[in-house]
């Protein structure tokens, strides 16, 4: 599959924007006219740079109303297509995206825009251009695929098709299924974008709201299985309005566009091949399972290439915190009833663990950039730690090496786009890990909880990053992304987004947090947590209180709120309030947690799901994000309302 972005999508100028795709492994670009107009290049610097950059230059765009219009506005309407024409020559460029008008237009005869465009393609032909013509989703008369098309096929010229972009096709929930009737030597041009399903107008949707493939809602695979089937050979280009994207790194959105490319492919292959036996029947070549067989050898004229398959993984190996000073954390585990497993036989880091859950703590250096306790790295039990890494890798991953020594376990990692650290363990069925020989004898402390594990991860994602690390979880690591929801905080909504296997052994928390101002200096408001499940939550806070553990105080008035909600019993009501316990219910089951006070940018959560419950007591979240932010405002006595 041949792969293209065209540049508005990304933030810097034309050169470095082209630069980036470059660097990211695109094929070639899309040109978007502003970003030619503002460049001091040329047009003729524009086309060698491409050329020792290794990028072809496929589609200029946009060319806006043109059709619908009185003869005299056709009339200054070819003259500027003209002038484009002639700047395309000296670009090397021979396609040009034409857009049904959404302004000008004025007059609703399909006879008169099938003349027009008539027109607009002869001219284009004497120039050497291509003309492939878009529906806008807003456009006044023509905003419908199907209806663009019937006028290429009106027109039934060479030098005009259509351009099929995803976002103007599935925004307006469009059956995706005719585009494999439609001659592939008429699909000029292919866009693709991802958009979460928002109700808007679909103008502001479409050019503040799209995604990269994958950190969306659209079906995008079953459109490109369309495409595919259609016979269309090429570019899949990406164009993605998107106000967070253009204001990051160029260069890192240029990798995260690519790895969704990448993962479309797959996806695309992967519907083809789900979808077999439709493609047979509907050709009428086969039937049944005889069909899904032979549609399965069946090959594309574009050919879409697989990663190496894995499974979601089986669960969390470990997690780890850094901090210089490791006091704190050490006593907070403790408290919490893990045991010391001992120290490393090679590397400043330690081991604690409350039955099949484990943390390892990393010794930095004091004088270490970010020396404050942080989560730093997670590990995960898979089927095949090398197999899962060469997948990561080739969707951009960075990967992160970890020294080891003879007799050392050699974990598999990678980069996740808040830089926290993954690493792929070859877990065990009975939950062991073998590395956990690596670490010396610990010391005697009282038992914990014997079937802990850990529950779930809260990562809090920088605000530029937020879409790229929702990709990333679910192409790297199997994870599927749930419905985002949003929760009330003293300084703004944050949105959460849960990514998690299947079978819920994995769960990871993804939010985003707004920031304040403080001292000058950006903070986050959310901090990150690791979170542990045991089978008698009760027990284990009251066994914490007596080592001492400084939980996070809840006001009377959520208990009140809790008694009003659900009527629980008194004695259990005085229990929960008295450990600073949380409680939620649900159809399915009940939900206990606490929290410990935060050490760093860290705390912890220890939780006990009865009987079917699947949330995370997403009620009491406000509750939590205001004691904090309460306990922040007193330590720093610097925050203004």
């Amino acid at each position: 599959m041949r792969t293209g972005i065209a540049t508005v999508c990304l933030s810097g100028t034309l050169k470095e924007k082209m630069q980036a795709c470059a660097i990211a492994g695109f094929d070639g670009i899309e040109i978007f006219e502003q970003d030619l107009v503002t460049s001091p290049l040329s047009p003729e610097e524009v086309r060698q740079m491409a050329a020792d950059l290794g990028l072809t230059l496929d589609l200029y765009q946009p060319f806006r109303d043109f059709d619908s219009v009185p003869e005299d506005l056709l009339a200054a309407n070819l003259r500027r297509a003209d002038a484009k024409f002639r700047l395309m020559s000296r670009l090397g460029m021979d396609t040009i995206l034409v857009c049904s008008n959404v302004a000008t237009a004025t007059i609703d005869d399909d006879g008169l825009r099938a003349q027009q465009l008539a027109a607009l393609a002869e001219l284009a032909g004497d120039h050497g251009v291509k003309v492939a013509y878009e529906a806008l989703a807003w456009g006044r008369y023509v905003n419908d695929y199907e209806h663009a098309h019937r006028l290429v096929e009106m027109v039934d010229h060479p030098s005009l098709g259509t351009c099929l972009d995803s976002f103007h096709i599935l925004s307006r929930d469009w059956d995706t299924a005719p585009i494999e009737d439609i001659n592939p030597e008429k699909i000029f041009f292919v866009q693709v974008a991802d958009a979460p399903k928002l109700s808007m107008d679909v103008l502001s949707w479409s050019r503040h709201y799209r995604v990269f493939p994958g950190e969306g809602q659209f079906e995008l695979a079953k459109f490109m299985g369309h495409v595919v089937r259609a016979g269309y050979t090429g570019p899949v280009s990406l164009e993605v309005f998107n106000d967070v994207f253009r204001q990051s790194d160029v260069e890192r959105t240029a990798v995260d566009a690519m790895r969704s490319l990448i993962w479309l492919e797959e996806q695309s292959a992967k519907w083809l091949d789900a979808n077999a036996a439709a493609a047979s029947n509907g050709a009428g070549t086969a039937t049944g399972a005889a069909g899904a067989k032979a549609a399965g050898r069946r090959r594309y004229p574009m050919e879409l290439a697989t990663l190496p398959q894995v499974a979601e993984p089986a669960g969390f190996n470990f997690a780890e915190v850094k901090a210089a000073d490791t006091a704190a954390l050490e006593t907070v585990l403790r408290q919490l009833g893990f045991e010391f497993n001992g120290r490393h036989r090679t590397k400043d880091v330690q081991l604690w663990s409350m039955g099949h859950a484990r943390v390892i703590i990393n010794e930095l250096a004091p004088d270490a950039a970010s020396a404050a306790p942080a989560i730093a790295a997670l590990g995960f039990d898979v089927d095949s730690p090398v197999i899962a890494s060469a997948r990561a890798q080739q969707l951009k991953a960075p990967a992160v090496p970890r020294k080891s020594q003879a007799n050392e376990e050699v974990f598999q990692g990678f980069s996740a786009p808040d830089s926290t650290e993954i690493f792929l363990c070859q877990g065990n069925p009975d939950g062991t890990a073998a590395w956990t020989r690596e670490f010396g004898e610990g010391l005697e402390v009282p038992s914990g909880a014997r079937n802990a594990v850990i529950d779930h991860v809260n990562l809090a994602q920088p605000w530029q990053h937020f879409d790229e690390a929702v990709l990333f979880y679910t192409s790297a690591l199997a994870l599927e992304p749930q419905p985002y929801a949003e929760v009330a905080s003293p300084t703004g909504l944050v949105r959460s987004q849960v990514m998690q296997t299947e079978d819920r052994a994995v769960r990871l928390v993804l939010n985003l947090a707004p920031l304040i101002q403080q001292d000058g200096a950006r903070h986050k408001t959310y901090q990150e947590h690791i979170a542990f499940a045991v089978d008698d939550l009760v027990a284990t806070a009251r066994a914490a209180r007596d080592r001492g553990l400084e939980f996070l105080q809840i006001p009377a008035n959520y208990y009140e709120d809790l008694d009003a909600r659900f009527g629980l019993e008194p004695a259990f009501l005085a229990t929960l309030q008295e450990l600073n316990l949380l409680y939620d219910r649900d159809a399915e089951g009940e939900f206990l947690h606490f929290y410990t006070a935060t050490v760093g940018s860290v705390f912890f959560e220890m939780v006990e799901r009865r009987g079917g419950y699947d949330g995370y007591g997403a009620p009491n979240a406000p509750v939590r994000h205001a004691v904090q932010y309460d306990h922040l405002h007193q330590l720093t006595n610097t925050i203004t309302y």
